[in-house]
């Protein structure tokens, strides 16, 4: 059997949705049977998928965590895209990229590949040194974006920004030194948006590599946001601007 384990309704959903045939089986909470239990459960079955009834104790064993909702699946590991490069190549239009250096906590992950879902990027770029990878509580938190948004950990984030940069994508970093606003510049064509771990930033060789940076408007006594709502604020501008 496969070790991945994917928990919670939104994430083994959308894998019945994309992939049903990399489900290995489905462990639902033999207790729970509200309307949205069986409605999943019948989903399953329609698609193929075995499901195992089970109690809550099991259920915290697979996937380590109280908070699985009554849903634990055992599943093996889609391949999206085998390089940056097929998936940059395959892009209609201009690319919308998403760069995070130093984010290892897997909430924040898991968020900013949700938001990076909705607003249609293209990846989502780390640092493998520096970032957590796809596990359980990403695949939860991000509520099936990360079945959805390509994720690529790369060896040397700075050459892999020049690379971007070599493709005409603009990469644009967030910094609190910043001169400009954020809302003050050109987001509208091919870019990379690259955001640090909240408080420390991005680090600064990462800095350096950025052909520009902007700054988000803070008016309250706050001095930083957290990175997936940063991620946020920047993506969506971007898809404002593109219309």
């Amino acid at each position: 059997m496969s070790n991945k384990i994917l928990f919670g309704f939104h994430a083994v959903t959308v894998r019945l949705k994309t992939a049903p045939q990399s489900i290995v089986e489905v462990h639902v909470d033999a207790t729970r049977r509200d309307q949205r239990m069986r409605q999943f459960v019948e989903r399953a079955k329609e698609a193929g998928t075995k499901v195992i009834d089970s109690d809550d104790e099991r259920l915290q064993k697979m996937c380590g965590t109280h908070r699985h909702q009554g849903v634990v699946a055992r599943v093996n590991a889609v391949q999206m895209s085998h390089s940056l490069d097929d998936t940059l190549d395959a892009v209609d239009g201009d690319p919308l990229v998403l760069v995070l250096d130093g984010i290892t906590d897997p909430h924040n992950l898991g968020a900013c590949l949700r938001v990076a879902d909705g607003a249609g990027a293209h990846a989502v770029i780390a640092p493998k040194d520096h970032a957590v990878g796809i596990n359980a509580t990403v695949a939860k938190v991000a509520s099936g974006a990360a079945e959805t948004v390509p994720y690529f950990m790369v060896t040397n984030l700075a050459r892999t920004l020049n690379e971007l940069k070599e493709r005409n994508i603009r990469v644009i970093g967030t910094s609190d030194a910043a001169q400009k606003s954020l809302y003050e510049v050109d987001l509208s064509g091919p870019v990379a948006l690259v955001l640090g771990a909240e408080g420390a930033g991005m680090r600064q060789l990462t800095t350096k590599t950025c052909d520009e940076l902007v700054r988000l408007p803070m008016k309250g006594a706050v001095e930083s946001l957290n990175v997936s709502v940063a991620s946020g604020i920047c993506l969506y501008e971007a898809v404002r601007q593109r219309g």
